[in-house]
């Protein structure tokens, strides 16, 4: 490629990791809203998260095209081809988180005629999850295998309280068949941010990815460490 065409190509990519950002941002603004609407009982934050998922499917759409004319025209090579490659498989995961946001936001609606008992603890693991989102996106900001690191360990966190919140629910059912639909949708509040917790694994897998070379999906965190040169701790 010619001096000019580089630049281009750079430009380009630059533009791709600000459009990725944008989009994590969006995403992550869509996890804390469908929360506080679901903590709050309000109905109107809830049917906002749901309106502005739009935008999120229409990042998504936009990057999707930048990607597939990026591998027609520059034809990428080494670390610029992991990267575009990569950033397919990024901006899948956080169109499905943002999903997951929605559906938070509609489980809500629900909870109006059945209010939540738990809401200490699935608050708790919201938490959890937003910060592992943002870490993750920290890390495709920064492209920092260190950061990346930390949203795998912490996904140990996230799921441990996963398990709490069903236990917790349990106990509420069988104690009061009253509260079985309020526990259900608890569970189900829980689960959409477990997984919104795994996608950001996915994030940080494919920053490793982008960085290093290296394949660390389905791996623990100890082994991706170990992979990585990194000092893993005790599970």
């Amino acid at each position: 490629m010619t001096e000019h065409t580089i630049k281009r190509f750079e430009n380009e990519l630059a533009e791709l990791k600000e459009k990725i950002l944008a989009m994590g941002g969006l995403v992550e603004k869509a996890v804390r809203r469908s929360m506080k609407s679901v903590l709050n009982q309000d109905a109107k934050r809830a049917q906002k998260v749901i309106e502005r998922d739009k935008a999120i499917n229409a990042l998504e759409m936009e990057i999707d095209s930048m990607t597939r004319s990026m591998l027609a025209l520059r034809q990428p090579a080494a670390g610029d081809l992991r990267l575009v490659l990569a950033t397919i498989k990024i901006v899948t995961d956080l169109e499905r988180s943002g999903d997951m946001a929605e559906g938070i936001a509609e489980i809500m609606l629900e909870t109006e005629d059945h209010p939540l008992t738990n809401t200490a603890t699935v608050e708790t693991m919201a938490d959890l999850v937003v910060a592992q989102t943002k870490v993750a996106l920290d890390a495709f900001a920064q492209m920092d295998v260190t950061v990346a690191l930390k949203c795998l360990e912490q996904n140990k966190k996230v799921r441990s309280q996963f398990k709490a919140i069903q236990r917790e629910t349990l106990t509420y059912m069988i104690e009061d068949p009253r509260k079985i639909t309020a526990g259900l949708l608890a569970t189900s509040i829980a689960k959409n941010l477990e997984r919104i917790g795994d996608h950001s694994v996915n994030i940080a897998e494919m920053v490793i990815y982008i960085v290093a070379g290296k394949d660390v999906r389905h791996m623990s965190y100890n082994k991706a460490a170990d992979l990585l040169g990194g000092k893993s701790r005790e599970e």
